[in-house]
């Protein structure tokens, strides 16, 4: 009896290795399908259906796809692995965004195409070489202009919140919110110092960045991160840890926030005061913290309130909307989030919305709790951003 528990026992044991293994040779076959088919398409649509270009085009199209294809899962485990080879990270992430731009649109032109086969007026050889040039030329000049936007400066976006519980004497207030900044393997020191410019150009009353810092150590991205030392609040610069920071070192990253003088809302309040009204101003860890096992990393909401008047409005930032659910439960007034990138490359927002309440801007949620949901300062990985606009947003709340 004991020889057949144990042996049981071993079973079972080796069971939970096993199905582990499954999930992952799964996980990894459908990632591999996935990348093949956003190579693969946009190759076929350029080069393959019906086009008949000279052997020699077509051999160095298929060349060109294939050495992306067999070469971006290494590129990108040395550039986001434990390497973290910047060099690596910026041809896979550029890769990846033209592949992804290449997909889309190819998508479209096909369809196209096959419309017009059922029409009979596709036009053959030369129509479909007429879709190619024009899969070609969209692609391109999204891909230029993406590349543009993610790069400059981003544009202000003004945005007025009334909140009922709100004193006269803070009327007005002025909340100016950066998130997803994302310091990483394109060195943006000169754009985070431009960034700067342009929020103390605004005299908030509140600053805020809504995490997602940086991809990478602080001690990696500190010369990119040194000019939100410089950064002006009347009242409080405030910051919280998103998603990103877990994936490297999010304490550290509350450190070195501390270290150029903003307050880290590591599940704690301050409030602001002004003409004898108050404003509780409070902060969660990202959702993905208690995962992180990280001691005294998660979400608390509970702790974050606690000693706070239940009399006072409370703006609170958490990274991710979809914690509006529970900031509404609470009676929150405003929550800001950031995470979403308003999509960042179209169409990719439809695919971030299955995740998250909202994409960006002005939401309701319940009788009293609006959620206000950055587009983001920066851009994570690929440096484009198509229909999808970075901001700096300027919040001014206002009193019934």
């Amino acid at each position: 009896m004991p020889e057949a528990e144990s042996a049981g026992g071993g079973t079972d044991a080796g069971a939970g290795p096993r199905r582990g293994s499954l999930r992952r040779r799964l996980g990894g076959g459908v990632v591999f399908l996935v990348l093949t088919l956003l190579f693969v398409l946009p190759w076929s649509t350029l080069f393959v259906f019906g086009v008949h270009w000279p052997f020699p085009v077509f051999l160095a199209g298929t060349v060109l796809f294939l050495g992306g294809l067999v070469s971006f899962p290494f590129l990108m485990a040395a550039g986001h692995g434990r390497r973290r080879a910047d060099r690596a990270a910026r041809v896979a992430d550029s890769t990846l965004g033209i592949v992804w731009v290449l997909f889309t649109w190819s998508v479209l032109g096909d369809l196209v195409h096959l419309v017009l086969i059922a029409l009979g007026a596709d036009g053959g050889v030369a129509g479909s070489r007429l879709v190619a040039g024009a899969v070609a030329v969209v692609a391109t000049t999204l891909l230029c202009w993406g590349h543009y936007e993610a790069m400059r400066v981003p544009r202000v976006r003004r945005q007025e919140i009334r909140i009922p519980r709100l004193g006269a004497g803070l009327d007005g207030t002025r909340v100016v919110v950066l998130a997803d900044t994302h310091y990483g393997p394109i060195d943006r020191a000169r754009w985070s110092a431009r960034v700067t410019e342009a929020v103390n150009a605004l005299d908030a009353d509140i600053v805020v960045h809504a995490g997602d810092i940086a991809d990478g150590t602080a001690e990696q991205r500190r010369e990119q991160s040194a000019p939100l030392g410089t950064i002006r609040a009347r009242s409080a610069k405030v910051y919280v840890t998103g998603n990103h920071e877990y994936y490297s070192e999010a304490q550290g990253w509350l450190d070195r926030m501390t270290e150029l003088g903003w307050e880290p809302l590591h599940n704690r309040h301050l409030t602001v005061e002004r003409g004898g009204d108050r404003l509780v101003v409070a902060g969660v860890d990202d959702v993905t913290a208690e995962h992180s096992g990280l001691a005294g990393h998660s979400a608390d909401l509970a702790g974050a309130l606690a000693g706070t008047d239940a009399d006072d409005p409370v703006l609170l930032v958490a990274h991710q909307p979809k914690y509006v659910d529970r900031a509404a439960a609470a009676g929150i007034d405003l929550q800001i989030s950031g995470h979403t990138h308003g999509g960042q490359i179209w169409p990719f927002r439809y695919l971030v919305r299955v995740d998250q309440p909202v994409v960006s801007g002005l939401s309701r949620h319940g009788d009293r709790t609006q959620l206000y949901t950055s587009r983001g300062t920066g851009f994570w990985g690929p440096p484009f951003r198509v229909f999808a606009p970075s901001e700096i947003t300027l919040l001014t709340l206002r009193a019934e």
